[in-house]
């Protein structure tokens, strides 16, 4: 009979997976501390180095901040997570296309919703945004590589319009893997920023009008723009999205 060898864990795995339980289970409460070093390797019954390597696990993983000589659960931020899953995603291989087709869904339902929620106050950092858009748009060819930063910020500032957390972390990370394709898309269509502006403004006039069927529309050609503006710029939408861009 065949029989696979036991995969055995780190110790200091067993202890991170443990606490990470606990404080996804509620017994320690976001700006609560942990029991200290010494009394967590006395409870566990394993060396305090070995402590120390769980709870820098844990750290990592946005569960846990340091205050002064304290431990303090924490709720891990979008920024955190979408930045993990990020690099999940180059190392996994995804591609160009990947990242697209995905995008093509989520980005327009991120539109539809914000145009039945957005704010006052939301519509005015949308209007923001735009307005550096076009002043970057002015300068010319050779400001449009900041565009790229203008164009996932819009994408942001509509999925933060949503009200709806769980659409915002699927999205984010998928969000910062078509800054490659941007960044490609910049230098070989100098042309692409007077496009951009044009979309960005009308997806604002239709979310400033609630009208959620013209920002899906808007949304949806500036996801075929993206496509196209990929093609042209010579990249492969078979090809995995490189590890550093």
């Amino acid at each position: 009979m065949d029989i696979e060898k036991l995969q055995l864990l780190p110790a200091y795995r067993v202890v991170s997976d443990d606490l990470r339980q606990r404080i996804v289970r509620g017994e320690v409460l976001p700006g609560e501390a942990i029991p200290t070093e010494g009394d967590l390797a006395a409870r566990y019954g394993v060396h305090r180095s070995t402590i120390r390597e769980g709870l820098r696990q844990l750290e990592q993983d946005g569960l846990l901040r340091r205050e002064g000589k304290k431990l303090l659960v924490t709720i891990p931020s979008h920024s955190n997570l979408a930045n993990a899953a990020e690099r999940a995603l180059r190392m996994r291989q995804v591609t160009f296309g990947d990242v697209w087709e995905v995008a093509s869904s989520l980005e327009p339902l991120c539109a539809q919703l914000a145009a039945e929620r957005i704010t006052e106050e939301e519509l005015s950092a949308l209007q923001a945004n735009v307005e550096h858009t076009a002043a970057i748009v002015a300068g010319g060819p050779a400001a449009n590589g900041s565009l790229v930063n203008g164009t996932i910020e819009f994408q942001t500032l509509v999925a933060e319009a949503t009200h709806n957390p769980a659409l915002q972390l699927a999205r984010a990370p998928v969000s910062q893997l078509m800054r490659a394709g941007y960044a490609a898309i910049a230098p070989a269509l100098p042309q692409s920023g007077e496009r951009l502006l044009q979309a960005h403004r009308e997806v604002l006039d239709a979310l400033r009008a609630h009208d959620a069927e013209r920002a899906v529309q808007w949304t949806r050609k500036h996801m075929l723009d993206y496509r196209r503006g990929c093609e042209f710029a010579g990249l492969d939408l078979k090809a995995p999205i490189p590890l550093a861009t």
